[in-house]
């Protein structure tokens, strides 16, 4: 029989969720509207209604969140870096698309565990994950029918395949993450530890492939750097998946899980302020090198919790 959360711990646990992906689905509206080239104009403004609307959620989640979360969120950098505003601002400046950075302000005033009678926001906490649910799904829909176009070669966009079938991986897993927590269920430590390893390897692999192939040619040092990310990760997520098994332990696999980690957060890190103050040449959009670390920092944090939860 499952375990059910207790109310405070379903209001913080879906408002650290909403902090993160809520954030990461409006920018991912963002990078599909600045990827349509002007005869899809009804697609891009498709992309900038989700956008809007994954901004109210994000905005309800930082109103109800301050006070809330826990230090350990706030402070990790998974909802927002010290990089985020000037990615954002730049970004606007760049693609001429609206990105509400008072959000962002608002969020860098929040404070975490202030005494908040967390039961009290049990009934709005459950109907912003509603919301987030079903516009997830319709996102989720948008997506699919943007990659079906461009397999089908109807449809151009400066975005990869690859790239659309990685936004939509996340927003399912956002929806997974959503239904667990509106069911009240508390997660098996062991098993969530696996699936996580197995679910952010694969996204790390794969955001070390699109920085190496959106990078100028030039960049030769940082396109090997990113090249060696990929097989790392690769490496990594065969062992999660069950490759490898016997040879080494859930222990060992997360702690080395978390060394490649870091350093690839670093990477981004670097990579990020190299962007910010025009010194990398790419084609890589400013706000999409601080959601990449931004991810990052995310996977860092749920390692760690793991690692201390399972006492690995």
């Amino acid at each position: 029989m499952n375990t059910l959360l207790l109310p405070g711990d379903f209001v913080r646990e879906s408002l650290e969720l909403h902090l993160f992906f809520g954030r990461i689905m409006k920018e991912h509206s963002i990078f599909l509207e600045a990827g349509f080239v002007a005869k899809d104009a009804a697609f891009a403004q498709q992309a900038d209604m989700f956008k809007s609307q994954f901004a109210e959620v994000l905005h309800e989640a930082v109103i109800l969140a301050n006070g809330v979360v826990s230090e350990e969120t706030l402070t990790s950098g998974e909802s927002i870096t010290d990089k985020t505003l000037r990615a954002e601002q730049i970004t606007e400046e760049l693609s001429g698309i609206s990105i509400e950075s008072v959000i962002t302000t608002e969020e860098l005033r929040l404070t975490p565990n202030a005494g908040v009678n967390l039961s009290q926001l049990e009934a709005q906490v459950t109907a912003i994950n509603q919301k987030g649910i079903s516009l997830t799904n319709a996102l989720v829909q948008f997506k699919t029918n943007i990659l079906e176009g461009m397999l089908q070669c109807k449809l151009f966009t400066f975005n990869f395949p690859l790239l659309i079938i990685h936004i939509r991986r996340e927003a399912l897993f956002y929806i997974h993450q959503l239904e667990r927590l509106q069911r009240r269920l508390v997660v098996d430590f062991v098993q969530e530890a696996i699936e996580e390893e197995k679910f952010w390897n694969r996204q790390m692999a794969e955001h070390a492939q699109f920085i190496s192939h959106l990078l100028d040619p030039t960049e030769s040092d940082l396109i090997a750097k990113a090249n060696n990310f990929v097989g790392q990760f690769d490496r990594l997520e065969h062992i999660a998946q069950g490759g490898g098994q016997g040879t080494i332990t859930l222990g060992q696999l997360t702690g080395e899980t978390i060394t490649t980690t870091r350093a690839f957060r670093d990477f981004k890190a670097a990579g990020t302020e190299g962007l910010l103050t025009c010194k990398i040449k790419s084609i890589i959009i400013p706000l999409l090198a601080d959601h990449v670390l931004r991810e990052a920092n995310h996977y860092l944090r749920i390692l760690n919790r793991s690692k201390q939860d399972l006492r690995l």
